[in-house]
């Protein structure tokens, strides 16, 4: 399999897996005589079959320029470099990411079900989580409650104050530890909701690779979340999750992003946008503002 670097962890370990191949796009493949040398590495693999689940230019030439003779994949963004494509329609969200996924491999006659997802964990993150859980006094039978108030665009952010009156409550309820996750760029958000939580939290915004995020996540009795990857991440390690969707976009929906676990909830309201205008919205954000702390509560229960 190849991956982008930040998504090595997610793959690397995986029983089903004989090699995991990072391609950084970003890095040190950057440069197109690179990502040229890259594509000859590959070539060198003698594979016979590429199969290309998200449709970025680059991965279409490479697997093009590294001779794959079968190359399968969504006809969109140098499609034409494919050997089979399929027609795109992920924008119109009539399913969910992962069966848009399934359905290439259908092509090759081959079925799965999409809600059986899978996440390695390392014995070196399960080492770090034991030794921070000694260190910020966390029991074995303490129950605990994780929050990511993170996300990729502004217009996925639930009100910061909004998550730690959630988190208040449920500590209250639940006599809970109260867990902040969050990566790099939202660590001065994390910092703000921890200031809002009376009692004690742990922030671990920005300290946590991949890897250990799932060690944590896999301890944890209810992880409530924005749209955002490490929702995924805590369906597979059968966690329970509360995801937070606002944007009105059929690709952007839950019935396409929604966690897939038994017991997962996700929270969606609409508020009449004609047209969703992302983080430039004029509205304020007014989907997320609509989804209250009671909201979250009562799926929380």
């Amino acid at each position: 399999m190849m991956v982008t670097p930040h998504a090595k962890d997610i793959v690397e370990g995986n029983p089903y897996l004989d090699e995991v191949i990072v391609y950084d796009k970003d890095g040190k493949h950057k440069s197109w005589l690179r990502s040229l040398k890259f594509a000859g590495r590959l070539k060198k693999k003698k594979f016979d079959l590429a199969i290309i689940l998200h449709p970025v230019n680059r991965a279409h030439l490479l697997t093009f320029l590294a001779g794959i003779p079968e190359r399968l994949g969504y006809n969109l963004k140098l499609g034409f470099l494919l050997t089979r494509g399929k027609e795109h329609t992920k924008q119109k969200g009539l399913k969910h990411e992962a069966e848009y996924n399934l359905d290439l491999l259908g092509e090759l006659g081959i079925t799965g079900n999409a809600r059986d997802l899978f996440m390695p964990i390392r014995d070196e993150s399960e080492q770090w989580v034991e030794d921070l859980f000694v260190k910020e006094g966390i029991k074995n039978a303490d129950k605990l409650l994780a929050i990511n108030p993170g996300a990729s665009c502004p217009s996925k952010l639930w009100p910061a104050g909004s998550f730690a009156e959630v988190a208040e409550e449920l500590a209250r309820r639940y006599n809970f530890k109260i867990l902040i996750l969050a990566g790099p760029k939202d660590m001065l958000l994390a910092d703000q909701i921890a200031r809002k939580i009376k009692g004690k939290t742990i922030n671990l915004a920005g300290k946590t690779s991949v890897s250990q995020l799932a060690s944590i996540l896999r301890r944890c009795v209810l992880f409530i979340s924005n749209d955002s990857g490490p929702v995924h991440i805590a369906c597979a390690l059968g966690t329970p999750v509360i995801s937070i969707f606002g944007r009105n976009q059929a690709g952007l929906s839950p019935r396409r992003w929604g966690p897939l676990g038994k017991r997962d909830k996700y929270l969606h309201k609409e508020v009449g946008c004609i047209q969703c205008l992302a983080h430039n919205c004029k509205k304020e954000f007014a989907c997320l503002k609509a989804i209250k702390t009671e909201d979250v509560l009562i799926a929380a229960e």
